[in-house]
């Protein structure tokens, strides 16, 4: 199927309905080749906090043989771009700041956890510097979704509280996202600075929302808008990405869609929203390995709340 860039923002932007917490497919973090595979994980611990969006990670695989996955005839793809495919299991967890509490936290974020498989196409148009993904997600919020044993598991491993709010978590509900993602090089000098704009739209039982934003990199970089064969073996830059979202429905405040027995969700009344959200970090590639660490602060997301920080790290290689 093909598109014109200026039919995508017309009907991205009227749609503007938080940001995903986990991003892999925004250009910074290309990875210039047909198959690999990356790991990451986030945690508040990186910023020295316990609460709000407390972990997340996923494994994502990207081979020429999932062009056969049936969930790409779902995805915006062109005749005359570059296409790669991929797979991801992604998992997000969210507490309260008391975790140690086992009474429901009124006023405070409610413990959540989704896992989800994502099917997600990137295609890139090297002549017009532009880049398409879309993706579609299929899972469960909920105890099904093990948030509780996770986070348990590894604050009995460090030593830390054991968290005993996950009684009053979201209840099981599905998860079916889609998400359609356009990014457009505005501005390139040489091998070290380069600056996007990006815009997403997200429609679905977990997440209903938009984000447009402006990102930019900074060192010794090769494009992701370029099929360009002389490029650098070696790459190592900063970047840092803002971006406004409009919030139509969050399932990990508000609960899901079609099961309303949650003990305690946050009124769509007290929904912030319009928030801001600003990362950066830097990234390290060689021709087979990539390495990240990011960091990211989000403002708050419900009236009572308070704005959310967190730090990971992404690791991969090419096969």
């Amino acid at each position: 199927m093909k598109y014109n860039p200026l039919v995508v923002l017309f009907f991205m932007i009227p749609s503007l309905l938080p940001a995903q917490k986990i991003d892999n497919l925004v250009s910074f973090r290309d990875i210039k080749n047909d198959s690999y595979f990356r790991f990451n994980y986030d945690n508040d611990y990186f910023s020295g906090t316990d609460e709000n969006y407390t972990q997340g990670y996923s494994f994502e695989l990207v081979a020429p043989f999932l062009e056969k996955n049936p969930a790409n005839y779902l995805f915006l793809t062109s005749e005359n771009s570059e296409v790669k495919y991929g797979l991801a299991i992604e998992h997000i967890g969210f507490t309260a700041p008391d975790i140690g509490s086992p009474e429901i936290q009124f006023g405070e974020r409610p413990f959540a956890a989704a896992i989800m498989l994502k099917s997600f196409a990137i295609t890139t148009d090297t002549l017009a510097k532009s880049r398409l993904t879309s993706s579609l997600s299929l899972g469960l919020i909920g105890p099904g979704a093990f948030g509780k044993e996770m986070q348990a598991g590894i604050h009995k491993i460090t030593g830390n509280t054991i968290p005993k709010g996950w009684r009053n978590q979201i209840k099981n509900d599905m998860v079916i996202n889609y998400e359609i993602a356009y990014e457009k090089q505005l501005f390139r000098a040489g091998d070290y600075v380069s600056l996007q704009s990006n815009s997403t739209a997200r429609v679905g039982t977990l997440f209903t929302n938009a984000s447009v934003g402006l990102n930019t990199n900074i060192g010794l970089i090769n494009s992701a808008f370029s099929d360009d064969k002389r490029n650098s073996k070696f790459q190592f830059y900063g970047y840092s990405q803002v971006l406004g979202n409009l919030i139509g429905y969050d399932a990990t405040l508000q609960g899901g869609v079609f099961n309303n027995d949650s003990p305690y969700t946050i009124p769509s009344e007290e929904i912030t929203r319009l928030t801001g959200q600003f990362n950066y970090g830097f990234i390290l590639k060689t021709r087979t390995l990539y390495f990240e660490y990011s960091r990211t602060v989000l403002t708050r997301e419900f009236d009572s709340g308070s704005p959310t920080k967190w730090g990971g790290i992404r690791i991969g290689f090419t096969f």
